[in-house]
């Protein structure tokens, strides 16, 4: 099926380009409360379960056992900017379980703001692992293989133990079963698989309110849930989408961005996960798509709804900062969220 147009680019009093998408709600009992679009469709997350991908990490006593702050508990969760306070976070990390940033397997990535990247060439530095977004992940998952008493080199393997005991993780929450043809490679190298976004959501139902987890899975959700609102900095960074709504939303939502459009969300009060995939993959229509669902479902306050006014309708600028339009979510989008959720 053809997923329907979400976003719309407009120019002048005309809209010059459309995302398509498709976006998958569902409760806690696994009920789909919201389907727009192809929710059947298999995609690949990408970082956007990089939460889930931690409970591991804490379950298994792994991130107590290190010590780790919440600061750097949420940055095994990040996409981040590849800022200084980032980079000697997971420094700190590897610090901990007694290894260093040669043992990381993420590949070097320079820092996505420009003044970061200066301060690295001004320096005659190039960037390492510890700047690939993905490093305080990848030092989650070198603190587990310490944790384990297994080899650290090659834990990026699917075969690896680590690798393996995330695999299932994830087919326990998403209840799919991930094979070998449903993965891929994510950009930082690790195995990414395929489910429908209808059974991510559920998973993140699941993981923001802790229904229908054991004991021991709710409390390590509820650890990393905090973590990350507690310190939404190190989930992104400077000027980024989710740790400007977790800033403002103090414990109301956990939203994570994925590369190629994909998006998740928990709204704990509301029992809901949310899942979405934009078809073409820009994250300036994910992000809109979001955001709009957000300021759908909730009742806001006016710190959050200026916020999301500013997220939902951003603008489309020419070089000298002159307003040419508008990225905006379609009304056939809203209807259709306003007739499920309000």
């Amino acid at each position: 099926m053809d997923n329907p147009a979400l976003v719309n680019v407009t120019r002048g009093n005309l809209t010059e380009s459309q995302h398509r998408g498709s976006v998958a709600i569902v409760d806690t009992k696994g009920t789909l409360v919201c389907g727009i679009g192809d929710v059947e469709a298999r995609v690949f997350p990408r970082s956007a379960i990089k939460a889930l991908q931690a409970l591991p990490l804490v379950e298994s006593g792994a991130s107590e056992a290190l010590d780790l702050t919440d600061a750097e508990l949420s940055l095994a969760c990040a996409s981040h900017n590849g800022e200084e306070v980032h980079a000697n976070a997971a420094r700190v990390m590897l610090m901990k379980a007694g290894l260093s940033e040669d043992d990381l397997e993420c590949g070097p990535q320079w820092p996505k703001r420009m003044e970061d990247a200066a301060k690295l060439i001004l320096a005659d530095e190039v960037p390492c692992g510890l700047h690939n977004n993905c490093s305080g992940k990848h030092a989650g998952f070198l603190g587990l293989a310490k944790s384990m008493g297994v080899e650290t080199r090659g834990y990026i393997n699917p075969d690896h133990p680590v690798q393996r005991e995330i695999r299932l993780v994830m087919e326990q929450l998403t209840g799919d079963t991930l094979s070998e043809d449903v993965c891929g490679t994510d950009g930082c190298s690790i195995p990414t698989y395929a489910s429908p976004l209808k059974n991510f959501a559920g998973a993140f139902a699941a993981f923001g309110t802790g229904e229908g987890l054991d004991p021991l899975r709710a409390d390590a959700a509820r650890q990393i849930y905090d973590a990350c609102i507690n310190e939404p900095y190190m989930v992104a960074g400077a000027d980024r989408f989710c740790t400007q709504v977790m800033d403002v939303f103090r414990g109301r939502v956990f939203v994570k961005t994925g590369a190629e459009g994909v998006f998740c969300a928990a709204v704990p009060e509301l029992g809901f996960g949310i899942a979405l995939k934009c078809d073409d993959g820009a994250t300036r229509a994910s992000e809109v798509m979001i955001g709009a669902i957000l300021e759908v479902m909730l009742d806001l306050n006016e710190d959050e709804s200026v916020l999301l006014d500013s997220l939902v309708n951003p603008p489309v600028l020419t070089r000298r900062g002159i307003q040419a339009g508008h990225i905006k979510p379609t009304d056939g989008f809203l209807s259709a969220l306003k007739q499920v959720l309000s």
